[in-house]
């Protein structure tokens, strides 16, 4: 298997393969979308997917067009999240927000295009693969799993109960909810595709789905942590947003310690999930670990 920054290094060198080209009237949508998916980024979906993939024995090549699809379904929820009526944020990954340079109507535009376009992207491949009814199955099944992940019973359900409940007194159910759909989903989706994609067996993808349950809610904490104690320079956008705003984070909700603590179970949590599954997991075991860690 690759390291971290080599599957990060073949996603990023692709991400521009799949972004139609635009008529010269429609340009600005072009440059708006192009802008923030190439604005840089852990790329983590990406990655997961691919190392995922390759675990299972799959080609990374043939991984690639989901790759890229997750990442510009993610990138989109970024772009959307950042505008006025969402969280009113300036920055992303250190630069300015995409509708703080193209408007808030472009940059609504971008995220609607970056969305349609990691599903033309996902129907382009099924076509090639019409020959095939075996590697056809698995290739619809890997994108229904991250169609569903971003949709209402995973990430957009996770972002409607984190604005309908923001200056609200938030049970620590609802600060789950939050955690596993608006963050978790999409990151369970792409380990899931990428193992399917390579046609692992039903144990195989229970283990994993165990550790990408866990690692997807840990993801969520650890950010909920460093609104709190990190630093806009590290996380290259605005800290304290989610106490100025009243959201139901974890780390607000339950304080500081108990988030650390109950990051460190689900990193424990998820590494021992893998316990069983065959093959060398030390990639996403070192991962977890990593995600644990990490200070950006």
């Amino acid at each position: 298997m690759h390291n971290y920054d080599e599957y990060k290094g073949i996603a990023e060198h692709h991400l521009l393969d799949y972004l139609p080209q635009v008529d010269a009237k429609a340009r600005t949508i072009y440059d708006s979308m192009k802008y923030s998916v190439m604005s840089g980024g852990k790329r983590l979906r990406p990655v997961l997917l691919l190392a995922a993939c390759e675990y299972a024995g799959g080609e990374t090549a043939e991984a690639l067009p989901y790759a890229c699809a997750i990442e510009y379904i993610h990138t989109y929820s970024l772009i959307h999240d950042d505008l006025p009526a969402m969280d009113n944020d300036d920055l992303r990954r250190g630069n300015p927000t995409n509708h703080k340079i193209y408007g808030e109507a472009v940059a609504i535009l971008a995220g609607d295009g970056l969305l349609n376009t990691a599903f033309e992207t996902l129907f382009r491949n099924l076509t090639y693969y019409f020959d095939d009814p075996k590697k056809l199955k698995r290739h619809i099944s890997a994108a229904l799993i991250i169609a569903k992940a971003a949709g209402v019973n995973g990430m957009i359900a996770g972002q409607l109960a984190d604005v309908e409940n923001e200056c609200r007194e938030c049970s620590i159910e609802l600060v789950d909810f939050i955690d596993e759909n608006k963050t978790g989903a999409l990151l369970k989706a792409p380990i899931l595709a990428g193992l399917i994609l390579a046609g692992a067996d039903e144990p195989t993808i229970l283990h994993f789905a165990s550790y990408a349950e866990c690692i997807g809610k840990a993801f969520q904490v650890s950010d909920d942590i460093l609104d709190v104690v990190g630093t806009e320079k590290e996380l290259g956008k605005t800290i304290g947003k989610d106490s100025a705003q009243g959201k139901a984070n974890y780390a607000l909700v339950n304080g500081i310690e108990a988030a650390e603590k109950e990051l460190h179970r689900l990193t424990v949590l998820a590494k021992e999930a893998l316990e069983e599954a065959c093959g060398d997991t030390s990639f996403f075991e070192e991962l977890a670990d990593q995600l644990e860690k990490r200070r950006s």
